[in-house]
């Protein structure tokens, strides 16, 4: 069964009212799927074929640089849409591999019956138009991300997406294997790097706050 309430704060269904969205599935197909956690949803090269919601949980997404590595893109979790940006067009393939970080409940709905949602209420073709365009803008950003060959560009750049023009100082939300997760490299290489951009004055460290020094040479690092 379907959670209305969970459903209509998704990007996809906010603004429709809990009774409205019940109705509206009332006259598609869908399936509801529940995973355990380090379960497998999706490989990555799987067709996309069906818009997938989480319902109660979280997943993480996952994909292989060029080295062979595994990166962590993002975690998403309750009531996020999975690539909503791979559902049309050609080659419409899961771009990552997504799996279960706790109990999770997806709600999966075939193309042709999404379709259908988005032919019976505008507000959802909207929504739906409005989260592929913020997706393609996060994966655009990701891909420049990845492009980063040592560890202290991709720091440089991380912080200074954080700080934008205005800070100078950036409070991280996440930890140190975290980062070093996403970066897709070890804590210690990381922890490594973040040591010698302090003696080198780039930046300044107190906890989770990392101050920086010199933006200047921050962007230079991300042209060499």
């Amino acid at each position: 069964m379907i959670q209305p309430e969970i459903l209509c704060q998704s990007p996809i269904f906010r603004g429709i009212s809990p009774e409205d969205l019940e109705k509206l599935f009332s006259q598609i197909h869908f399936q509801v799927k529940t995973y355990q956690k380090n379960d497998w949803i999706v490989n990555r090269g799987e067709v996309c074929d069906r818009l997938l919601i989480i319902q109660t949980g979280s997943v993480k997404a996952e994909m292989n640089d060029y080295s062979g590595k595994t990166i962590k893109i993002e975690d998403l979790s309750a009531p996020w849409p999975l690539a909503t940006a791979f559902l049309f067009g050609k080659g419409n393939r899961f771009p990552v591999s997504l799996s279960a970080t706790s109990g999770v409940v997806i709600l999966s709905i075939p193309k042709p019956e999404f379709v259908m949602l988005l032919q019976l209420n505008s507000m959802i073709l909207t929504n739906y138009l409005n989260t592929i365009s913020s997706r393609a803008q996060f994966l655009s950003q990701k891909l420049k991300f990845l492009s980063f060959k040592t560890i202290r560009q991709k720091m440089a750049h991380f912080l200074l997406e954080q700080a934008g023009d205005r800070l100078q100082t950036v409070e991280i939300s996440q930890s140190q294997g975290q980062l070093a997760e996403m970066f897709g490299v070890t804590r210690p290489s990381l922890a490594r790097t973040l040591g010698e951009m302090c003696r080198e004055g780039l930046i300044e460290t107190d906890r989770r706050c990392i101050k920086i020094l010199d933006k200047t040479r921050m962007n230079q690092l991300l042209k060499s």
